[in-house]
């Protein structure tokens, strides 16, 4: 059994290598960082419920650009949750629209089994649309 410093790393560990693998752009190579009933929420929308769920969720994401690079600015662990602020930054063509947002996840057995990201829809939307 070890320490809770251990587990805090290893809390910190599975969130920073999730996040570095948004860079690869495939939903499927994020289906090991999370456990089978993994609730995935973007605030501003419904919750995905379960694995599934989740990978077809960031599948839309990535279906609807051509890139997605996450750089987590701040990043604290506490037991098993990690909170993030960080820029996503997803490119559509000649679009490039970073975005704020901060980032909650809880870990159980080495695997994310909760993810809240909290960020201003309209923003998004705007920069995306290539008004911002």
């Amino acid at each position: 059994m070890g320490t809770a410093l251990e587990a805090e790393a290893k809390a910190e560990r599975v969130v920073r290598d999730l996040c570095d693998a948004f860079a690869k752009h495939d939903a499927e190579a994020l289906r090991p960082f999370f456990t089978d009933d993994v609730v995935y929420h973007n605030i501003p929308m419904e919750p995905a419920v379960g694995i599934d769920a989740a990978i077809a969720f960031v599948d839309g994401f990535f279906a609807m650009c051509d890139s997605m690079v996450i750089e987590t600015l701040h990043l604290a662990v506490r037991d098993n949750v990690v909170l993030t602020e960080r820029i996503d930054t997803f490119r559509v063509g000649d679009i490039v629209a970073p975005l704020h947002l901060m980032g909650a996840f809880e870990v159980r057995d080495g695997k994310i089994c909760a993810w809240r990201d909290y960020f201003d829809m309209a923003q998004i939307t705007k920069m995306l649309s290539g008004e911002g």
